[in-house]
Order: C-alpha cells, then sequence, then structure tokens
C-alpha cells in the first residue's frame, strides 16, 4: 500500500510539474516585449532588423509555440534549462548561486519566528484576558498590519544609515548582511503565528485530558509541555510548510530592498529583462519545492504525533462475509 501511495504521489508531482511548465512557458510566449531586443541593447549595440532576426534565429524565437516548448522540455530532462539571456550563464547554474542565499534566509527567518512566535502565543493563552494577553494581541495586530517593506526600510535606515552596523549597498550574503532581512520576515511572519499559537494553545486548554490532568495533580508546566506542545505542532507544522516555501519563492521585496542576491532579487530582474529561460527555471524550481514541502509535511505528522501511525497499525478490517454463510435461527 505505501508503494502504491509513494508511485501516485510521483505521478502526481510529474502531471502537475508539466501542466505548471505548459502554462508558464505559454504566458511568457504571449507576453509583450522582445528579449533579443532587450539583450542587444543591454550589451551596446543598436537593435537593427537585420541584428534582430539573426538574434531571434540564434534564441530560437522564430520558432512556432511547440516546437519552441518541446525544445525547452527536451532540455529540462536532460538537465540543462538553456542560458539566461541577461546573465549570461547557464540557467541551472544561476538558479543553484540564488537559491543558497534565500534558503540561508529563510531558514534564518523561521527560526527567528519560532523563537519569537511560540513563547508569547503560549504566554497570551496561558494568561487569558489579562493584561499580558492583550499586550500580546496588540503586538500581534500591529505586526500584521504594518507591511514587510516598511519594516525593512525603518531598520534599515536605523541600523544602516544612522548606526552604520549594515552595508546599506547590500550585494552579499555573509552572517552580518543576512540579519536585517531575516528579522524582517521573522517580524512579519510573528505577528501571525502568534496568534495562530494562541488559538491552539486555548483550543487545547479547554479540552478533557488537560482538565484531567489538573485535577490529577500533574504540574501546569508540565501539562503544556509535554500533553499541549505536540498537540499544538501538529496544526502548525502545514503553516510552517507553506511559509517555508512562499519564503523561497515571496522574498522578492525584501530581498530587493536590501540588495540580497537571492532568487526573489533575481526573478525581478528576469522578468524585467524578458529572460524567458531564467523565468522558467525559477518558477519550475519553485513548483517543485513547493511540491517536496507538502510531501515532507505529510510524512512529517506520524513522527510529531505517534498515535497517527499506531492508529493506523491498529485501523482494524471490516470482516468479509463469504456467500455461503448463513444464520438459523432455532425454534424453541
Amino acid at each position: 500500500m505505501t508503494i502504491q501511495k509513494s508511485n501516485h504521489r510521483i505521478i502526481q508531482l510529474i502531471i502537475v510539474l508539466f501542466g505548471i511548465s505548459f502554462l508558464t512557458f505559454l504566458l511568457v510566449y504571449l507576453s509583450p516585449g522582445d528579449p533579443a531586443e532587450i539583450m542587444l541593447t543591454e550589451c551596446g549595440h543598436i537593435p537593427t532588423p537585420e541584428l534582430l532576426a539573426q538574434a531571434r534565429h540564434d534564441l530560437g524565437l522564430d520558432r512556432p509555440f511547440l516546437t519552441q516548448y518541446g525544445s525547452w522540455l527536451k532540455g529540462v530532462v536532460t538537465g540543462d534549462m538553456g542560458m539566461s539571456y541577461s546573465f549570461k550563464m547557464p540557467v541551472f547554474q544561476k538558479l543553484i548561486q540564488c537559491l543558497l542565499p534565500t534558503l540561508a534566509l529563510a531558514l534564518l527567518s523561521l527560526g527567528i519566528m519560532l523563537v519569537v512566535s511560540l513563547p508569547l502565543g503560549f504566554l497570551s493563552a496561558v494568561f487569558h484576558n489579562k493584561w499580558l494577553d492583550y499586550a500580546i494581541r496588540s503586538f500581534s495586530f500591529i505586526g500584521i498590519s504594518v507591511p514587510s517593506f516598511w519594516i525593512g526600510l525603518v531598520l534599515l535606515r536605523i541600523f544602516g544609515v544612522n548606526l552604520g552596523w549594515v552595508s546599506v549597498s547590500g550585494g552579499s550574503a555573509d552572517l552580518r548582511s543576512i540579519i536585517l532581512p531575516a528579522v524582517t520576515l521573522a517580524l512579519a511572519m510573528s505577528a501571525k503565528y502568534t496568534r495562530q499559537v494562541r488559538i491552539t494553545v486555548l483550543e487545547e486548554l479547554n479540552k478533557e485530558y488537560v482538565t484531567g490532568a489538573r485535577m490529577r495533580g500533574i504540574p501546569e508546566r508540565k501539562i503544556l509541555l509535554q500533553h499541549v506542545m505536540p498537540n499544538v505542532l501538529l496544526p502548525l507544522v502545514t503553516i510552517l510548510g507553506l511559509s517555508f516555501g512562499s519564503l523561497l519563492g515571496g522574498t522578492a521585496v525584501v530581498e530587493i530592498i536590501y540588495n540580497w542576491p537571492g532568487l526573489g532579487n533575481m526573478a525581478v530582474r528576469a522578468i524585467a529583462c524578458r529572460d524567458f529561460p531564467l523565468i522558467q527555471g525559477y518558477v519550475l524550481m519553485i513548483s517543485l519545492f513547493y511540491m517536496l514541502i507538502n510531501i515532507l509535511v505529510d510524512l512529517s505528522y506520524p513522527l510529531i504525533d505517534p498515535r497517527l501511525k499506531r492508529d493506523k497499525k491498529m485501523k482494524i478490517k471490516p470482516r468479509e462475509v463469504k456467500k455461503d454463510e448463513s444464520y438459523v435461527i432455532e425454534k424453541e
């Protein structure tokens, strides 16, 4: 059964990726602008009709749509995503080069967010309708209302311009430069996750197993850490997985503010330059990451809550009744 489910997931993954690649290629093909003209202009050449025709022929843009898509898909299957028009390097190499800074930024921002939101959410639920709860809820409300780009500009002004602790120009992916972008993303997410943790903890505290544990004299701290915490983490894993996927593909605004050399910054430049191969490779990579993250989230459920695995093993199959089986009621 497990092998069949794995095969089903692989087939579903291939079908979804094929559909995404086709739609992305179609939208890029129908988008306005001539990448050959943009490439010639950036190289300092005057885009004459002869040069444009030669550039379009070299890039394969003069071929029919299905021929272009088939050639690109064949290259992707064999590991060749083509050459980037704007960066003058293989698409796959450029994606890997920008993936590592974005991956580091996403992991650090998620770590900071968990350190902030989990304690605040628990404290807000434990001290329900008290001054601490009101203060934390006010913080989360303000954090949700304020956009992340504004937080980034304020932090950059304070720590970059006034204090001079970080470089305003950015462009590097060292440890000193990653702190402010990570804090900017973490603050925006912490407000949302604090409210989510608070709601989940309140639901768990009102359940019967918590009341029974308190009646048996179990300390409140032990109840929170050993009983409530695992039940709180389970529904948050799905949201964390989706947030991690969105951070890999949706940090363009923050990356542009801090000039962080990640996927978001690269994607904006690729769109501005009509860099079709790089745009298609970027969308395909982010889609693949989203689906892999969802699969990993599903696989992590039994590890977080062993009861799910135990219930699956103890599932009783319905009793099969044979056709020739009869029941006779004897009369007294």
